[in-house]
């Protein structure tokens, strides 16, 4: 028997059923993870917001442009994070090795107390939205039912990943293989059509007369959604095999591949669809495919909404290995660094994300989301990035097995904290607010976490429903140390 943090007595078997998050992540799977998380609902609801902020179809396609270049400059400084800090935790990890403990903190509280449980829902209202919009044409879905079907979806990809690690990334191929499919759907019928000679909508492509500055930061928002998710493999660093190698592979191709499908397919949807029609639809892809697709129309929202469950899926999957991390840490409570003694997944990490998942859902609108949680997650991000420029300044000597020249985190990171200071001008309302959440993390931080030591009565009552909890959960920390 071994006594787990909570105080209980949990059975331990050795060999393969030691406890532990085992290297499951190969470079398939690696890649199958990163453009599962990317390719969601960003691609089909990100264009409506691009154009109306961009103000032109010609600069809607260079934002688009723009955003895959700037993730890739992060996702490259990422990858030599990735291979010199070995930790699972991804942002909240490298700002703690780099800029100490309270930006981190501040990070790991924006990320679940803000921006994880906005930005899934932003992926899982699309999910719910285009799997039974078909249901309801030609009236739009009822928004409860919107909801309530996508409250099913969160509840099945909690329930996944609680299960398997080996089956939670099984079913995100599976998953990214129908959205590229889905994409491709897209891209054939508008390239074809574009051969045709159907420039009609990219006359005047770059009218600037309905450009507005200010909303510019916006657009670069919304099409930087669409690529959020090239970060996603850093949370798992500790479940890949040979990191070193597969990390910087992994984000090489997923950025090309991502990048390129995403201007193709903005291109197909402007040469069926005018301005007008992309302003109006709630659904870009299924208003394109009811113009092109015809007798297989229906195909495409069942694809788009796999798709969204892909990238659902593969968000909760890597994000929760962040809180795990910062429960190791000592800036969570220690039941969630524990793993179910059988199924070898961190339960109490997944678990904990669902309630603010569904209060999102069932009291947000999409675009309101959307720049709501961008701002924290985009500066936190920049500040990585220049945690990485400290670092490398601090510790010349480190093995750095995937080095990138100083210009691309310093491009990165200018590009970051650029655009969240213009959302300030442009959106003070939804970034004050995502502003002034962050920083109520301060006060939760040196009154729980930096004080030396809390009062007795509350230190034993903390012991007692952990060690409750634990054995209602079957779950023990980690037994053996993976990074």
């Amino acid at each position: 028997m071994v006594k787990g943090k909570g105080g209980s007595d949990v059975k331990r078997n050795t060999g393969e059923d030691t406890v532990f998050l085992r290297r499951k992540i190969t470079l398939v799977r690696a890649i199958s993870l990163t453009i599962g998380t990317m390719v969601g609902s960003g691609i089909f609801i990100s264009p409506k917001g691009v154009l109306k902020n961009s103000g032109s179809v010609g600069l809607s396609l260079l934002v688009w442009f723009a955003c895959g270049i700037i993730s890739m400059l992060g996702a490259l400084s990422y990858a030599e994070l990735g291979t010199c800090i070995k930790k699972s935790g991804g942002n909240y990890i490298y700002l703690l090795e780099t800029l100490g403990p309270v930006p981190a903190f501040l990070r790991l509280w924006s990320e679940f107390v803000m921006i994880r449980p906005a930005n899934i829902a932003v992926v899982s209202l699309a999910f719910g939205r285009y799997l039974i919009e078909p249901f309801f044409i030609p009236c739009h879905a009822p928004s409860l039912a919107v909801k309530l079907i996508t409250s099913l979806g969160i509840s099945l990809v909690i329930v996944l990943n609680c299960w398997s690690v080996s089956w939670a990334a099984n079913i995100q191929t599976i998953l990214t293989i129908l959205k590229m499919l889905a994409i491709l759907l897209i891209i054939v019928p508008g390239m074809m059509a574009l051969c045709s000679g159907h420039f009609e909508n990219f006359q005047n492509a770059f009218d600037t007369s309905k450009m507005d500055l200010d909303n510019l930061p916006l657009a670069f928002y919304s099409g930087m959604f669409a690529y959020g998710g090239w970060f996603y493999i850093n949370f798992v660093t500790e479940e890949v095999v040979n990191p070193e190698r597969t990390i910087p592979i992994t984000v090489i191709i997923s950025l090309i591949t991502v990048t390129i499908g995403y201007i193709l397919t903005n291109v197909s949807y402007h040469t069926i669809l005018s301005i007008e029609e992309v302003l109006e639809s709630e659904a870009v892809a299924m208003s394109f495919a009811d113009q092109t697709l015809k007798g297989f129309s229906s195909a495409i929202p069942l694809l788009v909404a796999m798709s969204c469950f892909g990238s659902l899926h593969g968000g909760i999957f890597a994000s929760a290995r962040m809180l795990f991390a910062a429960s190791r840490e000592g800036h969570w409570p220690s039941l969630f660094s524990m793993i179910h003694i059988q199924r070898h997944t961190p339960l109490p990490s997944l678990i904990l994300m669902m309630p603010l998942i569904l209060l999102m859902v069932f009291m947000g609108d999409i675009y309101g989301l959307l720049n709501f949680y961008s701002f924290s997650r985009w500066f936190f991000m920049g500040l990585v990035t220049i945690g990485l420029i400290v670092h490398r300044y601090r510790y010349p000597e480190l093995p750095r097995p995937f080095k990138v020249p100083l210009i691309i985190p310093g491009l990165f990171s200018v590009m970051c904290i650029f655009i969240v200071t213009m959302s300030l001008y442009s959106d003070p309302v939804n970034t004050g607010i995502g502003c002034a959440i962050t920083l109520t993390g301060l006060p939760v931080y040196y009154l729980l976490i930096h004080r030396a030591q809390q009062p007795s009565s509350i230190t034993g009552m903390y012991s007692f429903i952990t060690e409750k909890l634990q054995i209602l959960m079957e779950v023990i920390p980690q037994e053996i140390q993976t990074f």
